[in-house]
């Protein structure tokens, strides 16, 4: 065991930043290149990579400290020789961080008629993708003002103006990919400039993000409830490039976020905390819904759709009770559950798939692989299945949007869970990419977790068609009822072995009940019809899904 002491690497013509956000703890056990903390001066923020990996024995700064290049950041605990990072030439005892780009562009000379705005020297990197754009044609523009934001994977930067003027045509837009002398724009009445320009680093993260911290239990203050239909405001929010990951792996709008960092700044606490309120919002309006029902019986319920009243019964009179609510789960899924049932005109198709021959492989793989530890279900099957007929069948992965079908290019199934708290759908998210392996070993995974009662929203959102299957319980066919915004779901029971003719006699085959339910405002019974029978074929002859 050593103790080393990690210290600010060369950060470039920067002395005395602040420390706004701490990323490890002491106990942590952390990689080499990991980001520690990050630091912010009056014009980049940057996260401070580890040279070495280890257990964080002792931090040596706190937020709100200002650090300089070899300042010590903390102490590590190694194990024989720690790891540096491959990338680190020789050079100081941390590996040095991705500087802030700020290379000056030529001066431009005053310039009478239309000026060209090109991209400056932004340092070692190319095709970097235009996240955001700040002005319009039209827009006068000062010196140095900002017109686009770029982003690579380690650093965004803000490009600036090198003249003042008119902008009378903007050449890029959000997603266009650009270099070094790259045309950005074309100002009139330009004004030469009075400084030179450059590209103004927002924030470089050269190391992976270190994991974020556990939530607290209250949503805090600065999680702003969610509002879709609200105007995102001018300009990049306050984030680094990591963050900003963060936030789109959730599905988070930044600029519906408050920051708690400094100068606003977006931390993946503030992230965290937005998700949790928002799902705070979410549950609690559905925990209403799931009340209106019983409101409405109390008031005579029904009246309200022009049905008769909801019977009252002093159910004690005919003999003894027992009155239990119902649990959160049930509450938030009934509600849902009743919606669905309402407003979807769903039919069910049901059919049957001869699975012979596949669950025979099944379990001769299980035999193979008894030593991998994870076991192969008939549902991972049926999940690769699924997105075969999916791509075959594209509406039956769409969802509806006002008048128009919105059809998706990625297959995301969900799978019902059964849990001691009630019925929850984990998502496998991009199940063609998976193989039959992975797919079963995440279903162990999110199967657990529900149970455990700790899947995350992230976990169960984003499914594009649904499999409930009874299959370990019993029974024949049921009627699955739709999640929307899915138009479709697969109910699967129990295989049976039952005799089927063959042309000349009646021979043994393992039979699996499948009840189809699909929305009929985006599907017809043909097409309902033909999917049934497609998923049938896979389910007989496996070979298929590679065609």
């Amino acid at each position: 065991m050593a103790l080393v002491e990690i210290k600010v690497p060369d950060i470039g013509d920067f002395s005395e930043v602040a420390v706004i956000e701490l990323l490890v703890k002491p106990g942590d056990t952390i990689a080499a290149e990991q980001s520690l903390i990050t630091v912010e001066s009056d014009k980049a923020s940057m996260e401070i990579p580890s040279s070495h990996a280890g257990v964080v024995k002792e931090l040596k700064v706190a937020l709100g400290d200002k650090v300089a290049e070899g300042s010590i950041v903390l102490v590590l605990e190694t194990t024989g020789e720690a790891a540096v990072p491959a990338a680190a030439a020789p050079a100081p005892a941390a590996a040095p961080v991705a500087a802030p780009v700020a290379v000056a562009a030529p001066a431009v000379t005053v310039a009478a008629g239309p000026v060209e705005v090109r991209v400056p020297d932004i340092g070692d990197f190319k095709d970097v993708a235009v996240i955001e754009v700040f002005v319009k044609p039209g827009d006068s523009v000062k010196v140095e003002q900002s017109l686009i934001t770029v982003e690579s994977d380690k650093a965004s930067m803000e490009i600036p103006s090198s003249h003042a003027g008119v902008l009378k045509e903007l050449k890029v837009k959000v997603g266009d990919k650009v270099n070094i002398g790259d045309l950005l724009a074309i100002l009139e009445g330009a004004a030469g400039a009075t400084a030179p320009a450059a590209a103004t680093p927002v924030v470089a993260a050269p190391a992976p993000v270190a994991a974020a911290a556990p939530v607290a239990a209250t949503v805090t203050a600065n999680a702003v409830a969610h509002n879709p239909t609200a105007t995102p405001a001018l300009g990049l929010p306050h984030a680094s490039p990591s963050v900003r990951k963060f936030a789109r792996e959730l599905g988070v709008p930044l600029a519906e976020v408050k920051g708690s960092g400094p100068k606003g700044r977006i931390t993946q606490s503030d992230i965290q905390g937005f998700t949790k309120s928002v799902m705070a919002g979410a549950i609690q309006t559905l925990a209403q819904a799931a009340k209106a029902p019983a409101a409405a019986a109390n008031n005579g319920g029904g009246s309200e759709l022009g049905l008769i009243p909801w019977p009252k019964v002093d159910f004690a009179k005919f003999g003894p009770i027992e009155r239990k609510e119902l649990s959160r789960i049930k509450k938030i899924s009934g509600a849902n559950l009743l919606r669905n049932a309402i407003m979807i005109p769903a039919v069910t198709n049901h059919d049957d798939a001869d699975i012979t021959d596949l669950e025979a492989f099944r379990v001769s793989t299980n035999k193979e692989n008894e030593k991998s530890g994870v076991k192969v279900t008939m549902l991972a099957f049926l999940i690769k299945a699924c997105v075969a007929a999916l791509k075959k069948f594209p509406e039956f992965n769409s969802s509806l949007d006002g008048d128009a079908l919105i059809y998706k290019q990625y297959y995301h199934i969900g799978f019902a869970a059964d849990t001691p708290n009630g019925l929850m759908v984990p998502v496998i998210k991009d199940a063609d990419k998976k193989g039959i392996f992975q797919i079963s070993q995440e279903m162990g995974e999110l199967a657990k977790k529900a149970r455990d009662g700790k899947l995350s929203p992230a976990e169960m959102t984003g499914a594009t068609f649904t499999i409930s299957s009874l299959g370990g319980i019993g029974g024949r066919y049921f009627t699955p009822i739709i999640n929307a915004p899915e138009v479709a779901i697969l109910g699967v029971c129990k295989s049976t072995m039952e005799p089927v003719w063959d042309g000349k006699q009646f021979v043994p085959r393992l039979m699996l009940p499948l009840s189809l339910t699909w929305d009929h405002r985006v599907i017809d019974g043909a097409a309902a019809a033909r999917f049934n029978v497609y998923l049938g074929q896979i389910l007989s002859d496996f070979r298929r899904v590679l065609l």
